[in-house]
C-alpha cells in the first residue's frame, strides 16, 4: 500500500486460536466422545469402560480423601529420590564416557545393550538387595532414568565446541571448573532432555514396583482398584498420574528454556 511515497506494512491479523491448539482441542473432544460412547455402546463388559461422569465422580472422591495425598507424597518422594540418585550417577558416567574416547569404546556398549531392558525383571533382585519397602522403589526408579541420561550426556560431550575446550585449558582450568564452567553450561540442552526421559522411566519404573509389591504409594492404589475392579477409580487415578507426569515434564523443560527455543 503506497501512502506519500513510501510503502507501508499491514500487519496480517493475528487469529485468537491458532489451527494447531484448534486441531489438539478438536483430538481431545474426539476421543472424549469416542469414549463416552463406547461407555454406553454395551460393546464391552460392563464398567470396563465407564462413563465420563463415574470417573468425574471418582476424581472428585479421590482428590477429596486424605490417604491419596499420603500415598502420593510416598510415591512422589521415591521418584524424586530416583531421580536424585540416578540422575546423578548417570551425569558422572555420561562424563567420564563422554570425554574419554578409551572407556566410551570399553563399556559404552554395554549401556546401549541393557538400556531397551525391561528393567521390572531385575525387581527381585531389588527386594533381595533393599527389602520390601521403599527402598527397592527407589532402586528400581533409579536404574530405569540411569540409561537415558548417562546416554544423553556422553553423546552431548561430544558435541561441545573444541573452542570452548580450548578456551578453558588455556586458561589452565583444573577438571572441576571444566565440568561446571564449559562442559554442564554446553550441554544444557542434552542433559535436560535425558532428564525429561529418564523421568518418564523413572515414574514408570517406581509405580510397577509398586504394583507388584507394596502397602502404599500411587501404584498400590491403582493395582487395589484393578483387584476390586472399581474401573472409575482406577481410570481416575490414571489420570491425575498422566497431569502430574505432563506438570513434571513441563517444568523441567521451561527450567531448562527448551520451551523458548521450541517458539522461535
Amino acid at each position: 500500500m503506497a501512502e506519500t511515497g513510501r510503502l507501508i506494512r499491514i500487519a496480517a491479523p493475528v487469529p485468537l486460536i491458532g489451527a494447531v491448539t484448534l486441531l489438539r482441542v478438536a483430538i481431545i473432544l474426539a476421543v472424549l466422545a469416542i469414549w463416552e460412547f463406547l461407555s454406553h455402546s454395551g460393546w464391552l463388559y460392563r464398567d470396563v469402560i465407564p462413563s465420563l461422569l463415574a470417573i468425574g465422580g471418582a476424581l472428585a472422591d479421590l482428590l477429596a480423601h486424605e490417604s491419596y495425598y499420603y500415598n502420593l507424597g510416598v510415591t512422589t518422594g521415591e521418584i524424586g529420590a530416583a531421580l536424585a540418585i540416578g540422575g546423578s550417577s548417570g551425569l558422572v558416567v555420561g562424563l567420564l564416557l563422554g570425554g574419554n574416547r578409551f572407556l566410551s569404546r570399553a563399556f559404552e556398549h554395554y549401556l546401549y545393550y541393557l538400556g531397551p531392558t525391561p528393567k521390572i525383571i531385575f525387581f527381585p533382585v531389588m527386594i533381595m538387595w533393599f527389602g520390601v519397602g521403599a527402598g527397592s522403589k527407589i532402586a528400581m526408579g533409579a536404574v530405569s532414568c540411569f540409561f537415558p541420561i548417562a546416554l544423553n550426556v556422553a553423546a552431548g560431550m561430544r558435541e561441545i565446541d573444541p573452542v570452548l575446550i580450548r578456551v578453558g585449558n588455556s586458561f589452565r582450568a583444573n577438571t572441576w571448573q571444566m565440568v561446571t564452567k564449559i562442559y554442564l553450561p554446553a550441554m544444557r540442552h542434552p542433559i535436560i532432555n535425558g532428564i525429561r526421559i529418564g523421568l518418564g522411566v523413572c515414574l514408570i519404573g517406581t509405580l510397577l514396583a509398586e504394583t507388584k509389591l507394596s502397602n502404599s504409594g500411587v501404584g498400590f492404589l491403582v493395582i487395589q482398584a484393578y483387584s476390586l475392579f472399581n474401573m472409575p477409580l482406577m481410570y481416575a487415578l490414571l489420570i491425575v498420574l498422566f497431569v502430574i507426569a505432563i506438570g513434571a515434564n513441563t517444568l523441567i523443560g521451561k527450567l531448562g528454556g527448551l520451551d523458548d527455543i521450541k517458539r522461535r
